[in-house]
């Protein structure tokens, strides 16, 4: 067991699907894979582990922001022997074309924060997922004729108080969408030689009123849920 999370070794799957919401792995475990039983519920951030299409797969909450996941990644890497991780979250729309609900995987998430450069002597790091994870989501979401947009989001650590700056600079440089994650994600993955990868959808729009609910985010947005579990069954 490690400080926050109370499973036993072997209890974790070597692939993990990644939510920020706890509720949404819950959901996810009941809704998409078999025999799921839960094995960590540390300060109910709930994971469970069970399989899906015969691949033994668990689902774990990771919290918000980049401190919360950070600590959860560390853990399931070091401590639990996972290999790939996949967050499965929403994000809030840049691109004026988004709409609400859909896909965008990140292939590369700039940041606010100062995390990656701690781990960077200083320096920026390209933050970016794992090849083989994103030609895997590619193909999947080509077979299941999904719109999914592959390209850069930007890593925040506000969800309040944005920069007035920072909307028009992320449209100038094509950001699809603002999370707060993925960037401390890649790297935490390329400093420990696991696969990560980061599928989103879009809950809100940065330039529209439109949003989606609570209750929507926790426990619908299915397409990304499949599709994300595609390609960790087809990478691994």
């Amino acid at each position: 067991m490690t400080p926050h999370i109370n499973a036993n070794v072997g209890d974790f799957a070597e692939l993990v699907l990644f939510p920020g919401d706890p509720l949404r792995a819950e959901y996810i475990a009941n809704a998409f894979l078999e025999d799921a039983v839960q094995v960590t519920d540390v300060r109910n951030m709930l994971g469970f582990t069970g399989y899906y299409q015969g691949h033994r797969v668990s689902v774990m909450g990771h919290g918000m922001g980049i401190p919360s996941i950070s600590i959860y990644a560390e853990e399931l890497i070091r401590h639990y022997g996972v290999k790939r991780l996949i967050r499965i979250g929403s994000c809030g729309g840049v691109a004026d074309d988004l709409k609400l609900r859909d896909l965008v995987v990140a292939t590369g998430a700039g940041t606010a924060s100062l995390t990656n450069r701690t781990r960077f002597a200083g320096y920026d790091y390209a933050a970016v997922p794992d090849f083989e994870l994103t030609a895997a989501c590619y193909q999947q979401a080509k077979q299941r004729d999904l719109n999914a947009r592959f390209g850069n989001v930007f890593t925040n650590d506000l969800f309040y108080g944005r920069d007035a700056a920072l909307l028009p600079a992320m449209q100038r440089m094509g950001v699809l969408a603002v999370e707060m994650e993925a960037a401390a994600l890649y790297a935490i993955a390329a400093e420990q030689r696991v696969q990560a990868l980061t599928i989103l959808t879009v809950s809100d729009h940065l330039l529209h009123t439109e949003e989606t609910s609570a209750d929507e985010r926790q426990s619908s947005f299915n397409e990304m849920v499949e599709l994300a579990l595609a390609t960790g069954v087809a990478a691994g």
